[in-house]
């Protein structure tokens, strides 16, 4: 049956963890309920999945769950959902006259595979070449903490981050790369503990070969303290 064929062809994508677009796929409604409305959904939600498991959720242990849950998924790591919390990514203009790449690397990533909600967990590097404004350096951190709070593929992840970059500094010469664990492949399905992923995003003068050697270069310095 078709129906069924769909259902194959979605399990497909998710184990093979691929992603429909750039742009994390919202409903046109999905900021008609407030925060705490949202919470008192899901934590029914949550209450009916654990009792369909077999829980008891009389237990102390368990009793809570639901509501920890719903507030976790909505205030921490779906958080970046709601454009309320994006950062503001103030701009200086590059008075000192500073020519030569700015990187930020090591940036810690804690995100959420859209396909089976698990966690990924790594680093991201994330570089530009300032056209006349800078960016403060926490907001690179912010920027890509605000993107990685959401159901997420790592490669959307490292395309959100450059676009989000290029916009505010107004520079196509930005350059981005991840290097993560996916629970849902370290964890489950294949169990690899080993194996991590990486991406990369490339803009502007970072799409030669000679400034991407660079950047991938800073990247690979050993600056443990």
């Amino acid at each position: 049956m078709k129906i069924e064929k769909d259902l194959e062809d979605f399990e497909a994508i998710g184990d093979d963890h691929v992603g429909s677009s750039s742009e994390t796929p919202l409903r046109n409604d999905a900021f008609k309920l407030n925060n705490d409305e949202k919470i008192d959904i899901i934590k029914d939600d949550v209450r009916h999945i654990l009792e369909t498991l077999g829980l008891d959720l009389t237990d102390d242990s368990l009793n809570g769950t639901p509501n920890r849950v719903a507030k976790m998924f909505v205030n921490e790591i779906f958080g970046g959902l709601d454009p309320q919390r994006k950062p503001k990514a103030s701009t200086f203009d590059n008075k000192y006259k500073y020519g030569e790449m700015l990187v930020e690397k090591n940036i810690t990533v804690y995100s959420t595979c859209e396909h089976h909600l698990l966690p990924i967990v790594g680093k991201a590097h994330v570089a530009y070449i300032s056209n006349g404004t800078v960016v403060g350096l926490s907001k690179m951190n912010r920027i890509v903490d605000y993107f990685a709070k959401r159901p997420q593929v790592q490669e959307r992840l490292t395309i959100q981050i450059v676009k989000e970059l290029q916009n505010v500094l107004n520079t196509d010469d930005v350059a981005c790369v991840i290097d993560a664990k996916h629970l849902c492949v370290n964890s489950r399905g294949i169990r690899d503990i080993d194996s991590s992923t990486v991406t990369s995003e490339f803009g502007g003068k970072f799409k030669e070969k000679d400034t991407k050697r660079e950047f991938l270069d800073y990247i690979n310095l050993d600056t443990a303290f």
